[in-house]
């Protein structure tokens, strides 16, 4: 006998096929089955796109506030610098006017003291008879040059140590960098008292006394950035081209760090100042018979109740031209980014 053969398979027709994008496909992308699924995946993906658009708008009005932000930052800054040049220009003009300084020192002990307010005298006189208004503006040229030199001898010492510092590296560094240390560690005004009364004190000595005080701190300052540059692929192309390293330092290095130098410059000339005036306050700095803000402050102790002009006057072009000079040095550090870096 023969094996029954097996039933034959039922073909299916087209009517019992699954229709393509059925159960199974829409399965796979992730939604329910039937309508209702489906509706409820676009319900979602339009709430997912509907969340991101919403976060792009918050982004880009929070982009824009930051932008109206730092535009009106930045108009402040600008109209406080206007006004900072503006005050060092008045004491740069009237440091250069030379009959002024004839003028605020002429005497006259017969008068003696005056009252703010006295006929020709705006603010009075000294204990020997000069006049206070013109004292303190001849006193601007004491203000104007010491801080100067001070500032400039000190960014050329601090460009010349600290690029080689940074340059060369190794025993260099480590040389420059323990030297730097001892300078910091010790009390600057202090010193400067110390070094000026065993020299004999003079403005120029204790200009040179700061000028070697603050050199310390501009070498730090370029080495630190001089480092953070160093490595930028210009300056690697540079030293593949074997070019020399002066040229490499004063071409291609500086030119990157000078926001940084100009800021530091006007930053500096401010603490000069006040570091002038407080020997001159302490007579080591100026002669007694010259104009000096310092030295002017120092003689009106004993005017305080008889003409307080005396001591406000230099006191008061003391602080507006150190703020003057520490804004237009924020401006320009803000203007070159040196803040952002």
């Amino acid at each position: 006998m023969t094996a029954p053969a097996p039933p034959a398979r039922p073909r299916r027709t087209g009517s019992d096929r699954e229709p393509r994008g059925g159960v199974g496909s829409r399965q796979k992308r992730g939604g329910q089955v039937g309508p209702r699924g489906s509706s409820r995946s676009r319900d979602g993906s339009r709430q997912e796109r509907g969340s991101r658009t919403g976060l792009r708008q918050d982004g880009s009005r929070r982009r824009r506030r930051g932008q109206i932000g730092s535009g009106r930052s930045r108009r402040s800054g600008g109209v406080t610098a206007g006004v900072s040049l503006a005050i060092l220009a008045v004491v740069v003009a009237l440091s250069l006017v030379k009959p002024l300084q004839t003028a605020a020192l002429s005497q006259d002990i017969m008068t003696g003291v005056l009252p703010p307010g006295s006929p020709g005298h705006i603010l009075g006189t000294d204990a020997l008879g000069r006049d206070v208004w013109l004292l303190t503006l001849a006193g601007a040229r004491t203000a104007l040059a010491g801080p100067v030199v001070i500032a400039l001898g000190s960014m050329l010492i601090g460009l010349a140590a600290g690029l080689l510092a940074a340059y060369r590296r190794r025993w260099v560094d480590w040389l420059i960098s323990r030297v730097v240390d001892v300078l910091l560690a010790l009390p600057s005004l202090l010193l400067a008292i110390v070094v000026a009364g065993v020299i004999g004190g003079g403005y120029w000595i204790s200009v040179a006394v700061f000028v070697v005080l603050y050199a310390p701190y501009d070498i730090r300052l370029v080495r630190a950035a001089a480092l953070a540059r160093i490595n930028d692929p210009f300056l690697e192309a540079a030293r593949l081209l074997e070019l020399r390293p002066s040229r490499i330092l004063a071409r291609h290095l500086f030119p990157v760090i000078r926001a940084l130098v100009g800021a530091n410059l006007f930053l500096n000339m401010g603490y000069a100042l006040v570091s002038l005036s407080s020997l001159s306050f302490l007579g080591l700095g100026v002669s007694p018979q010259a104009a000096d803000w310092g030295r002017q402050l120092s003689d009106a102790r004993t005017l305080l109740f008889s003409n307080p002009a005396a001591a406000i006057a230099p006191g008061l072009a003391i602080i507006l031209t150190a703020v003057a000079l520490n804004l237009v040095g924020d401006w320009i550090a803000e203007l070159s980014g040196v803040a952002e870096e």
